[in-house]
């Protein structure tokens, strides 16, 4: 009896500790809070502060006793850390941080909230293991840390909580295998251990999980083996992704028993054997991808049976056969994707006829037969793609009147007749493909076009007549290829009002007349092909203001006069060909025309210059004076004679210098190293790079190795391609190279040195263990490339291209700026490289192109000029 008294008093004291004591403590700890965190807009967190109800501070709800019972801060933009303090919220029950930018570890003091039953965690940075002390919340029912950076294999003490309903771990760098005792939960709704870099098999145990609904094991995941067949014990799964995760063999017939499934994703595995018949007993079926796997075989039968299936995705396997004409009669099909297979025969003539069809593309089969009529019923049809098959017959005229579409594309087929009318004045079109058919009749001639059309290729059919002055009225256009047809007429002036414009093809057809001078408005032009017309007059000075045109061919027209000076000063200009005209007077040889071939001005009997037969008096008429017949005059017989004996003094002349460049070879095969710094290795290191086995990359700017010095430290090399003794290219390239030599900024990669042997230049650069942005950014773990990274090499490469355009002796403009041109270091810090494209800033304000250390030869990032 005492006893029990005893213990009475004890359990009333405490109680009543609690009860008078908690809300203090409780309000402190969440000030507590507070201070671990960091908040970027002070607004956000205002209200916790000394002066205010600790249940008012935003983000928290008490309960009827005070009590702290829920904290939800999601999407504050708070960072910071979670503190050990949270453990003195004892009646939590509810904890939301999603969608901020915490980082650190979660804290294991979590693991006294015993009435914890919602972690939301999601969305920020937490990092490493997942702590063990948590296994003891039995009450926890949600557990969510997706997109985080936790580490470690998957943590086995969530297994012992036995009221799990929702567990996302995906998103992280979770390691290792699925654990079979993920088989254990008898409540389980929705597992997703998704883009992690797990590996090994996915256990069979998984088929326990009899109460789940939805499972998402993929995404950078890469497992050994196949889906197990256990999977089929899954009876309440509604949704299956298991996409990109390196799953192979069959598909089990196991899966045509989860009767209440919805969605089915398992595409870009390595899927092989044949489309399993068991999935047409997947009567709730909406989604179905398994495109990108090695599948073969033609479409079951039992895939009528899928009436409610909206999405059907199995392009990019190796199906054979035709496409079944039951896939035109499922009642809710909208998206069906066939795309590089080998289908044979005819589309299916209903393919539409439901009114839902949004997306179709067959391309790259070998379908033939015509296009169905009707798969723009229902006026929903966005995306029609038919490219690369042997389909004929006209285009439906239909589709002149579907308001929906947006994409059009049947290129490389037989096609035939006229473009329908109307489909120019799409509201919603964007991108026509038509190119490599037989289609006739003229350029659609629409007064009310499409604003947002921004492609139209034409390429290659038999289209004919003027082209249009509603052609100005594209104001959207990006691309215009219109080559290879019978145009004919003049190149209307309109086409100066596409200011948007950046490539105009129109080659290889009959237009005459002169080059309008208004295509020099369009100012965002960077490829003009008008080469193999009937074009004259001369070519347009206005032309020339053109700042960032790359590309301009006008070969094979009937231009004359003289080519303009100015196209010297045009610095953008890396090609053009002014080949076969009638052309007349002196090519320039300074400026940009050094850096032209001179096959650009073959065929034009009257230029001369560089490269061309010498000018002769009165050049700019370009006249030819006749040749008079007539006897020999003494005086030029007392030339020949003079000649002969210079010849012979030649030979002679010609044999000493023989042996003196046998000398002077071998001293040209000579290496000199030139050190941009104290350097502990010798040319001898570098040359040894030079083997097959130590290529990292190929280029346009050479081929680039990596070396391991004797010190073992490891250098990058880039050897440049060979140039021509007398080349023009090597003009001032020694001066260039030293003053990249002397640049030293923290986030350029250092020039270490270069090696010459007066035929071959070899780059010694600072080696980059991470590779370059790009590799990063769309190699595996693009994906996990955390945002705060992703805004540091932003800024860090921003710097670099700062210090060269501001501070920099001379300044210097990269203008080949990409991401694979930002080198990252072993932590991630980003380094500008490969002055490919680079030009030297004048402090008169004109600029002088790199000579010799070309990158992406003929890519020049927009705005960069």
């Amino acid at each position: 009896m005492l006893r029990l008294l005893l213990l009475f008093f004890l359990f009333f004291h405490f109680h009543n500790t609690v009860s008078l004591s908690s809300p203090i403590s409780e309000y402190r700890a969440l000030l507590s809070l507070k201070s671990s965190f960091i908040d970027t807009t002070p607004s956000v967190l205002s209200s916790w502060n000394t002066t205010t109800d600790h249940c008012s501070f935003s983000g928290i709800t008490c309960d009827h006793r005070r009590h702290v019972i829920s904290i939800n801060l999601t999407g504050f933009t708070l960072s910071g850390t979670l503190s050990g303090d949270i453990a003195h919220l004892p009646f939590l029950s509810n904890i939301s941080l999603a969608d901020n930018k915490f980082s650190g570890p979660i804290p294991p003091q979590l693991s006294s909230l015993f009435d914890l039953r919602f972690l939301n965690l999601s969305n920020n940075g937490f990092n490493g293991t997942f702590p063990s002390e948590l296994s003891v919340l039995d009450n926890l029912e949600v557990l969510d840390l997706y997109n985080n950076n936790m580490t470690g294999e998957l943590p086995l003490a969530v297994t012992e909580m036995t009221n799990l309903r929702h567990l996302h771990l995906g998103g992280n760098f979770f390691s290792g295998q699925i654990p079979p005792e993920y088989g254990r939960w008898q409540n389980l709704n929705y597992l997703a251990v998704s883009g992690n870099e797990l590996d090994g098999n996915i256990p069979p145990e998984i088929g326990n999980l009899t109460s789940l609904r939805e499972l998402y094991i993929g995404y950078y995941n890469n497992y050994a083996g196949g889906i197990p067949p256990e999977i089929g014990n899954l009876s309440e799964l509604v949704r299956l992704d298991a996409a990109y995760c390196g799953i192979s063999g069959e598909i089990p017939v196991e899966i045509g028993k989860l009767q209440k499934l919805d969605t089915l994703f398992l595409q870009v595995n390595a899927l092989s054997g044949t489309l399993t018949p068991e999935l047409g007993n997947l009567k709730s079926l909406k989604s179905m991808d398994i495109s990108n796997n090695k599948l073969w075989g033609e479409i079951p039968e039992s895939f009528k049976e899928l009436k409610n299936i909206t999405l059907l995705n199995l392009f990019r396997n190796k199906l054979h056969g035709a496409i079944p004409e039951f896939i035109g009669e499922l009642p809710s099909l909208e998206v069906v994707q066939l795309w590089e297979n080998n289908f044979t025969g005819r589309i299916p003539k209903g393919l539409g006829q439901n009114g839902k069809l949004t997306v179709v593309d067959l391309s790259s089969n070998k379908l033939t037969g015509t296009l169905p009529p009707d798969m723009c019923n229902g006026n929903r049809l966005q995306t029609l793609i038919a490219l690369a098959n042997f389909l004929f017959g006209p285009i439906p005229e239909a589709l002149g009147r579907c308001e929906s579409l947006n994409r059009i594309r049947m290129g490389d087929n037989f096609l035939n007749g006229s473009i329908p009318k109307g489909l120019f004045g799409l509201p919603k079109l964007t991108q026509v493909e038509l190119q490599d058919n037989y289609l006739t009749g003229n350029f659609p001639e629409e007064h009310s076009v499409s604003v947002n059309l921004g492609q139209i290729t034409l390429s290659n059919n038999n289209l004919s007549g003027p082209l249009p002055p509603t052609i100005g009225n594209f104001s959207s256009m990006q691309k215009l290829l219109l080559d290879g047809n019978r145009f004919s007429g003049p190149i209307p002036p309109e086409i100066g009002r596409l200011q948007q414009l950046s490539k105009i093809d129109v080659s290889n057809n009959m237009l005459s007349g002169p080059i309008a001078p208004e295509i020099s408005t369009c100012k965002l032009l960077t490829f003009i092909d008008l080469s193999h017309n009937e074009l004259s007059g001369e070519i347009p000075k206005e032309i020339t203001g053109m700042r960032i045109l790359n590309y301009l061919n006008v070969s094979r027209n009937h231009l004359v006069g003289t080519i303009p000076v100015s196209i010297s000063s045009m610095q953008s200009l890396t090609s053009v060909d002014f080949s076969y005209n009638n052309l007349s007077g002196l090519v320039p040889g300074t400026g940009q025309f050094s850096y032209f071939n001179y096959t650009s001005f073959l065929g034009n009997p009257d230029l001369c210059g560089p490269y061309l037969v010498p000018c002769k008096d009165g050049v700019a008429t370009g006249a030819h004076q006749p040749h008079v017949k007539g006897p020999l005059s003494s005086s030029f017989k007392l030339l020949l004679v003079i000649g002969l004996l210079v010849c012979s003094i030649a030979f002679a002349v010609a044999a000493i210098l023989k042996a003196r460049s046998l000398k002077m070879a071998s001293k040209a095969r000579a290496w000199k190293l030139t050190a941009f710094q104290r350097l502990d290795f010798t040319v001898d290191d570098v040359l040894d790079c030079l083997k097959e086995d130590n290529i990292i990359g190929k280029g346009g700017a050479g081929i680039v190795y990596k070396g391991a010095m004797p010190s073992g430290d490891h250098v990058a090399v880039k050897r440049l391609p060979a140039m021509s003794r007398g080349s023009s290219h090597d003009h001032g390239f020694n001066a260039e190279i030293q003053t990249l030599g002397r640049i030293r900024h923290r986030h350029i990669v250092r020039l270490l040195g270069f090696c010459s042997n007066h035929e071959t230049n070899l780059l010694v650069y600072e080696y980059m263990p991470n590779g370059s942005l790009g590799e990063v950014l769309h190699g595996k773990k693009g994906g996990h490339l955390h945002w705060d990274t992703r805004y540091n090499v932003a800024v860090e490469a921003a710097k670099g291209l700062c210090y060269l355009h501001h501070d920099c002796s001379p300044l210097i403009l990269h203008r080949d700026v990409k991401s694979n041109n930002i080198l990252l270091d072993s932590n991630y810090e980003a380094h500008v490289a490969d002055f490919g494209l680079a030009k030297f800033l004048q402090d008169s304000g004109t600029s002088e192109c790199m000579s010799a250390i070309a990158g992406s030869y003929g890519y020049i990032a927009p705005g960069t000029v």
